[in-house]
C-alpha cells in the first residue's frame, strides 16, 4: 500500500458521481478554481481507500441508477465497506430514495438544481490548507 504524500492530502478535489452528463457538466462548470472534479460511477477506479480519502467530499446523484451503478451501494460501500467519514451530499431522489440514504448514512440532501450553488459553498467550507 502506497502512502499519500502531503502534497496530495493538499490537493483540493472532490467525486461527482452521477450518470446524468448534464448534470455533470453544469457541476463542472461551477468548479472553483483551484479544484478538481474527479467523476467516477466506480470508487474502485479511484484506488483503494486511502486514495478516496483524499478528496474533500463526494456529490452523489440519487436518480442515477444503472446495471452497475446503485448510489445506495456506493454510500454503503465508502460507509461500511471502507469504513470512510468522507461527507457525502446527495442531490435528488425520492422521499424514499433519501430515507434509505439516510439509513445507509449519507450526510445532507438538496435538490438536484442546488447542486452548483451547494459546490461553491462547500469547495469555500472545505479549502483548507491554505
Amino acid at each position: 500500500m502506497s502512502q499519500p504524500t502531503i502534497e496530495a492530502r493538499m490537493q483540493r478535489k472532490f467525486i461527482a458521481m452521477s450518470g446524468d452528463a448534464a448534470w455533470l457538466f453544469t457541476l463542472r462548470s461551477a468548479v472553483p478554481e483551484g479544484w478538481q472534479m474527479v467523476e467516477t460511477l466506480d470508487l474502485e477506479s479511484l484506488g483503494e481507500f486511502q486514495d478516496i480519502l483524499l478528496h474533500r467530499f463526494i456529490f452523489l446523484d440519487l436518480d442515477t441508477l444503472t446495471d452497475t451503478f446503485d448510489p445506495q451501494d456506493a454510500i454503503r460501500e465508502v460507509r461500511m465497506a471502507l469504513m470512510l467519514n468522507v461527507p457525502i451530499f446527495c442531490f435528488g431522489g425520492s422521499a424514499d430514495e433519501r430515507d434509505q440514504a439516510r439509513l445507509n448514512r449519507a450526510d445532507r440532501f438538496f435538490e438536484r438544481d442546488e447542486a452548483a450553488a451547494r459546490l461553491a459553498q462547500f469547495c469555500h467550507q472545505y479549502r483548507w490548507g491554505d
